[in-house]
């Protein structure tokens, strides 16, 4: 049996922050960031299988966004572009241009997420992943330990398995294959003993912390201790509603049989494997849970946690078995969309809010709690104004990009995903079809709503500073 400690969210601040008193301290921020999690894969999102009891406590005393989403791409590796918006703020081909000339105008302006929070006179702390080639934390914060790459070290034996009836090479609680388990203590624990010392330092101080905590979980190797692991029974876990044996156009999508993260699983795949997998990936992300709750009772103990925000989401998801494939290089719901949940002083309690919102609209929200300016190269907006009523919505469409290979749109309900190299056109209704299991482009009263979705993309490409020509390839709906 598993323990998960209790977590007690007290929260005696004012209702709005426009109803604060000026007297009212700055709140302190902790942003905890999971690595590689679906939307769908945290208990209070109505997965009934996996154990995050410590989240979803945290999403009970806030305020739980439904449909947060990543943005997309410039590389496989879709953390990358991800955790370089966050930090700069602004969208993916500006990140993109941004990284590309060394951050320069970015570090004239002293315009990073961590810098406007020092500015509004945070101190500033940092551990886990990083993945923002070309930055240093060591830079941007007052306090860094352990600064993480990508992710732990994955052993060829962690790849292309399990096969039923054969012995599996790999264990994801055999300390000897390293990964999370490099260094003798599992990396989440790591995590949450830095955070521990950083509680300690920031109670000694006046001033208000800002502490990012990112954790690599939940990518692989998706280790974790024993218990987890066999807490879960892969026979009785359920095959996704959206299960393939391999996704029809992955080669032409870019998430084909040579993308690292879909080599993890055999070809085709199979049940069994899938099952596998999830188990593995419910116990890394139950491990973290619970690692969570620790942080948290540790705020509640040092008596700060009454004045601190707290936000938990990730940098995207995860497929794990769902259309075929198990990487986070596609357009579909289990890989653009995350958990987000921000919970303190001002925030209203047991609320469920289903405006769309970018996961990266957290840091223009985290300066104005703070009450710091936000910078005018944002482009990213506070979601405030949707948290206290003010505004009904920040973003009219979403919009998703993979490389030159995948573009989507989602003006709900409706979801358009486009396959330039090969002029393929997808449509969902999510709200009927919240698996994206009924292509519905090729029914013929469909062509209104693809007609018009492929105009809002270009739109978006517009704004976005989106580059590829798709009416080279989609011409007929223009």
């Amino acid at each position: 049996m598993l323990r998960y400690l209790p977590i007690k969210i007290i929260l005696l601040g004012c209702l709005a922050v426009s109803a604060c008193s000026s007297e009212k301290p700055q709140p302190n921020i902790v942003f905890i960031f999971a690595d590689d999690l679906s939307y769908h894969d945290v208990g209070i999102y109505g997965n009934d299988e996996v154990r995050t009891p410590n989240i979803d406590a945290l999403a009970k005393e806030g305020v739980k966004f439904t449909r947060a989403y990543n943005m997309g791409s410039w590389s496989p590796a879709v953390c990358i572009p991800s955790r370089t918006m966050l930090n700069i703020g602004q969208y993916v081909w500006n990140a993109q241009d941004a990284y590309e000339n060394d951050y320069k105008q970015i570090h004239r302006e002293g315009d990073f997420w961590s810098q406007k929070l020092k500015e509004a006179g945070y101190e500033t702390y940092f551990t886990g992943k990083w993945h923002v080639p070309g930055l240093d934390p060591n830079e941007l914060f007052d306090h860094v330990v352990h600064v993480r790459p990508g992710m732990p070290d994955q052993t060829e034996a962690g790849y292309d398995r399990p096969h039923e009836g054969k012995e599996d090479p790999w264990s994801p609680y055999d300390r000897s294959f390293g990964g999370f388990w490099e260094g003798g203590t599992h990396w989440s624990e790591v995590l949450t003993n830095d955070a521990f010392g950083f509680i300690d330092d920031a109670s000694q101080r006046e001033n208000p912390f800002f502490m990012y905590l990112a954790f690599n979980a939940s990518h692989d190797p998706r280790q974790s201790p024993k218990e987890f692991v066999e807490s879960y029974d892969p026979k009785e876990l359920q095959i996704p509603e959206n299960y393939m044996a391999e996704y029809p156009y992955n080669e032409a999508i870019g998430s084909g049989r040579e993308l690292r993260d879909e080599r993890l699983a055999p070809f085709p795949r199979t049940e069994y494997a899938v099952r596998v997998n999830r188990q593995e990936y419910y116990a890394i992300i139950s491990h973290m849970d619970e690692q969570i709750g620790i942080i948290i009772d540790k705020l509640e103990a040092s008596g700060k946690l009454e004045n601190t925000i707290l936000v938990f989401t990730a940098d995207h998801g995860l497929a794990v078995g769902q259309h075929g494939l198990m990487g986070k290089q596609n357009m579909y719901e289990h890989s653009l969309r995350v958990p987000f949940v921000i919970a303190g002083p001002g925030i209203p309690s047991g609320e469920r809010n289903e405006t769309s919102i970018y996961l990266q609209d957290v840091v223009p929200t985290t300066i104005e709690l703070a009450g710091g300016k936000i910078p005018d190269s944002y482009q990213f907006r506070s979601l405030l104004p949707l948290i206290h009523g003010e505004e009904k919505e920040l973003h009219p469409a979403i919009y998703g990009a993979y490389l030159d290979k995948q573009r989507s749109v989602i003006e709900w309900p409706y979801k358009l995903i486009l396959y330039p190299d090969i002029s393929r056109v997808r449509l969902y209704n999510l709200e009927e079809d919240p698996y994206e299991t009924k292509d519905l482009a090729e029914l013929e009263d469909s062509g209104p709503i693809v007609k018009r979705l492929v105009n809002r993309l270009s739109e978006l490409q517009a704004e976005t500073g989106d580059k590829l020509d798709i009416e080279k390839f989609f011409g007929e709906w223009f």
